[in-house]
């Protein structure tokens, strides 16, 4: 039986299938990654995204070639800010990255802009979805959940930023819908190293109650023997 190499336990438990396995990434957007975008401007620390950039980039190569489903999630709010909710826009606004102002990368966190959009080198490719969402999590009011139980997915290998945020968010939102996760350490990124660090340790304790962890070679390995038994 094929599976991850993986902390606490290897993933998944019934072993990797091409069917059942969907490749998350989440949230790549230019505000969390630039200089000139969002998290900048709440003071994190965008080396700390950054740093998944080549990771998610070797999963995503990885994923498209063993043939997984593969879901991209953005981050934003509607153009007339109609669904953020007022004490999300005060915390914005206090630590000096209003949403939806004027920025450099155009109205921060707003659905069409360029901060918004997903970094060019980790772009959707034609047939992969994209989820839009409010919320820090992708299953909140959208129709991920639908998408994947649609194609009868069960596991979920989950990338991104940011890991203490949006990234745990997916895990253990989908945790708690049935789905078993596996975050994958070096292919997400924190602008708080400390917070990166302990969102990665609270996968494991427990006896792994939230997912499992790997790293990008683990799971790249894994990948790769999934594709030479369909050649």
């Amino acid at each position: 039986m094929l599976t991850i190499r993986a902390e606490p336990y290897p993933f998944p438990h019934d072993g990797l299938a091409r069917e059942a396995t969907a490749l998350v990434v989440v949230d790549m957007q230019r505000d969390f990654l630039e200089p000139e975008g969002y998290l900048a401007a709440l003071g994190g620390d965008i080396d700390g995204t950054r740093v998944a950039i080549p990771g998610v980039r070797r999963l995503l190569d990885a994923a498209r070639e063993a043939g997984l489903f593969i879901v991209h999630t953005r981050q934003g709010y509607r153009r007339d800010l109609s669904d953020l909710p007022a004490h999300k826009a005060w915390r914005a606004n206090h630590f000096g990255s209003g949403v939806g102002r004027e920025g450099p990368l155009g109205r921060v966190l707003v659905r069409g802009e360029p901060g918004w959009e997903i970094v060019p080198e980790l772009a959707p490719a034609d047939g992969e979805a994209v989820v839009d969402k409010s919320a820090n999590g992708p299953f909140h009011d959208t129709d991920l959940d639908t998408v994947l139980r649609i194609r009868g997915i069960r596991h979920l290998i989950v990338c991104g930023i940011t890991t203490d945020c949006c990234v745990h968010a997916t895990v253990r939102d989908g945790n708690d819908r049935g789905y078993q996760c596996l975050l994958v350490s070096d292919a997400c990124g924190s602008g708080d190293r400390r917070a990166h660090e302990a969102a990665v340790y609270l996968m494991t304790v427990e006896g792994g109650v939230l997912g499992a962890t790997a790293t990008v070679a683990d799971v790249g390995s894994a990948l790769a023997r999934l594709t030479e038994s369909a050649a």
